[in-house]
């Protein structure tokens, strides 16, 4: 059988949500009918890499320092594809899926784009590229109803835009790893409550109110510590803001880490400060990982925690109260098996690939 060779572009394989799908989706992946290729543009972002060569996939960096650089990357990408016999590309977010548009009218070759996140959050320059050339493409997956939403009331396209929700592996993502291993080496006491979050320091995650939110509950019980895995072009006021806070001992800041599971599996509970989404992959991942979760209702995250079962939910301009949530949990575990049932039932990652296939398929035989 000759396999439907597939080209993913995007900006970077750093340790982000989209990046991070890749990676999963590949290991569940039909690799007999399909062959997998990934193309991206910063060399320094590379976390997921080995990772996704490890399970079979190829990997390109077309090194491009800003976006102006990325889309003249075309005529590399157009003698990629040529060279390797591309059937089909499948690119993420706006500046990936701007030059895998100007490839799509200058080849012919089915495009498709995924959408994680809302168009009121782009920069106007980016909003308006994205809009003009958005139907210069095969179909759009928008990552949640609530991403959709937002694509049909800014952009009203005339393309196809189908929903297919972020998942998860939850065969992969299951409880079972040696939960004190990272609590040791943090010098967190094992009867300690800890709440936990993985980010990159950008200002939508709010982790200045995140840690706001552990001092408030620090001052009612003091047997709470947080821990925020990442890193980002915030980290040094987000420093000072711990300092500020008195929080130096309680808050450990861990890194950027490329393994999350055995941090996941560290946290009692999760807890988000976000003021938007799309339908952020680290949430499902530490539902899955049973995690009690308390967060805001931003994006997609309102689609996933739909009944107090799932998880606490406040509004997004209703941060303030999460210590209230915090402190009236109760026993996390309980929540943490809820929520990784949600997961199991709603967002397995293998209903998000078997879609996915199912629509690349289509868009040949269409073609």
């Amino acid at each position: 059988m000759v396999r439907i060779k597939v080209l993913h572009i995007i900006k970077s394989l750093g340790r982000g949500g989209a990046e991070t799908l890749l990676s999963e989706t590949l290991a569940l992946h039909d690799q007999n009918r399909f062959e997998w290729h990934y193309a991206y543009f910063l060399p320094w972002k590379d976390q997921m890499v080995e990772a996704i060569e490890e399970a079979g996939g190829k990997v390109v960096c077309f090194k491009a320092g800003n976006h102006l650089r990325i889309l003249l990357s075309y005529r590399k990408i157009i003698r990629y594809i040529r060279a390797n016999n591309i059937n089909i590309i499948h690119a993420h977010l706006p500046w990936a899926g701007l030059v895998a548009r100007i490839v799509h009218k200058l080849t012919g070759i089915p495009l498709v784009y995924t959408e994680h996140n809302k168009q009121e959050r782009y920069h106007k320059v980016t909003f308006t590229l994205n809009k003009f050339t958005f139907n210069w493409q095969s179909l759009v997956v928008a990552v949640s109803g609530d991403v959709e939403d937002s694509i049909r009331k800014n952009i009203k396209p005339r393309i196809a835009v189908k929903t297919i929700f972020n998942g998860v592996n939850v065969e992969k993502f299951k409880p079972g790893q040696n939960q004190s291993i990272h609590r040791k080496e943090l010098k967190i006491p094992d009867e300690a409550v800890v709440v936990g979050t993985i980010a990159v320091f950008r200002f939508q995650k709010r982790l200045a109110e995140w840690m706001q939110v552990m001092k408030a509950v620090l001052e009612v019980n003091d047997k709470f510590y947080g821990v925020i895995v990442g890193d980002g072009p915030l980290r040094e006021a987000l420093l000072e803001e711990r300092k500020q806070l008195g929080l130096e001992e309680r808050v450990i800041f861990a890194g950027l880490q490329t393994e999350v599971r055995p941090w996941l599996e560290a946290f009692d509970i999760y807890m988000m400060t976000s003021v938007f989404e799309g339908l952020p992959i680290a949430l499902l991942e530490a539902m899955s990982m049973e995690c009690a979760i308390v967060t805001t209702d931003a994006g997609g995250i309102k689609e996933v925690i739909t009944k107090p079962a799932h998880g606490t939910c406040v509004g997004v301009n209703d941060w303030q109260s999460l210590p209230e949530a915090l402190l009236s949990l109760g026993d996390p575990r309980n929540a943490g098996k809820n929520a990784r049932k949600r997961v199991v039932e709603a967002f397995n990652l293998k209903s998000m690939v078997r879609q996915s296939e199912s629509h690349y398929l289509d868009i040949l035989v269409r073609k």
